[in-house]
């Protein structure tokens, strides 16, 4: 069977296309295979690599990772689409634009999820700590990339944003191992001080949990309007604060009192000038005897 000029020319062509699209389409899969098992390997290996950190969280190796992953996976789309012949430059283009209006239509959330991941990154607090975040007092049960969750010590939950937090105050009560406890306690005039430094020494030495090293400070602080106000430094573990400082306030109240040592209130004197209205004046009434 003859076959024309034309005719192979059309033949060969179809064969040439059949065979491109063909390596194409192999080459897409390749790109394909060989992007999604490179995206979960930089996946796992960022991600060990930040829990191996102690200065990271877990939590913050889940997002690199997740973010390492799509990255990954986004490229490689791309070069799938660049394999057939199609033009990436207005995809990446619009790619790029939906990104914008997302982040803008977004602001508030991203702002959220940057504050998180900068408290995830610097950690000025974990997840047990007992903190003070704009004048809110709380241990930290969560620290989620939108919000953070605490709960106060008389236990309601607070959800405070992250963004809120990281440009505020932050105070850590559980990140040094040793606190000190300030307390004051006003004498009266009259009474001796010395004596009442020797009994402060004498129960800040007899309770074990006080630390040696820093050493606890007695001192006079202040000539008030109706008391000498003697300050107390002692230092306690971090774990010890609160009961160490209700027991010492409770004794030191009872060898004041056993030692005659006073301690002034606030006192008044009520002079009633005249006879109120209400106040009858009653005038007993004698009876003769014959």
């Amino acid at each position: 069977m003859n076959i024309d000029t034309n005719e192979a020319i059309f033949l060969g062509l179809t064969l040439n296309q059949l065979v491109t699209t063909g390596l194409n389409v192999l080459g897409a899969i390749a790109i394909l295979i060989g992007g999604w098992l490179i995206a979960n390997w930089v996946s796992k290996l960022m991600r060990r690599g930040v829990e191996k950190n102690p200065r990271f969280d877990k939590t913050l190796g889940i997002l690199f990772a997740q973010l390492a992953r799509w990255g990954i996976l986004i490229f490689t789309f791309i070069a799938v689409l660049n394999r057939f012949g199609v033009q990436t430059t207005q995809f990446v283009a619009l790619l790029g634009a939906a990104g914008l209006a997302i982040g803008l239509a977004l602001q508030g959330a991203l702002s959220n999820v940057a504050a998180g991941v900068m408290l995830l990154g610097l950690r000025p607090f974990k997840v047990g700590d007992a903190v003070e975040i704009s004048g809110t007092s709380g241990v930290v049960d969560e620290i989620g990339l939108f919000s953070t969750k605490m709960h106060t010590f008389d236990n309601i939950a607070i959800h405070i944003p992250n963004s809120s937090i990281i440009g505020t105050e932050i105070k850590n009560m559980s990140q040094n191992p040793t606190r000190r406890i300030d307390l004051t306690f006003g004498i009266g005039y009259s009474d001796d001080i010395g004596k009442a430094i020797s009994i402060i020494q004498q129960e800040l030495e007899s309770d074990e949990r006080i630390l040696a090293e820093p050493a606890y400070r007695i001192g006079v602080t202040e000539l008030a309007d109706s008391s000498v106000n003697l300050l107390v430094w002692p230092w306690v573990k971090r774990e010890d604060f609160l009961d160490v400082k209700l027991d010492l306030i409770r004794r030191l109240k009872e060898r004041f009192d056993a030692e005659g040592i006073n301690i002034p209130f606030p006192q008044r004197d009520l002079h009633i000038v005249g006879t109120p209205s209400f106040v009858q004046e009653v005038t007993p009434s004698r009876e003769s005897v014959s």
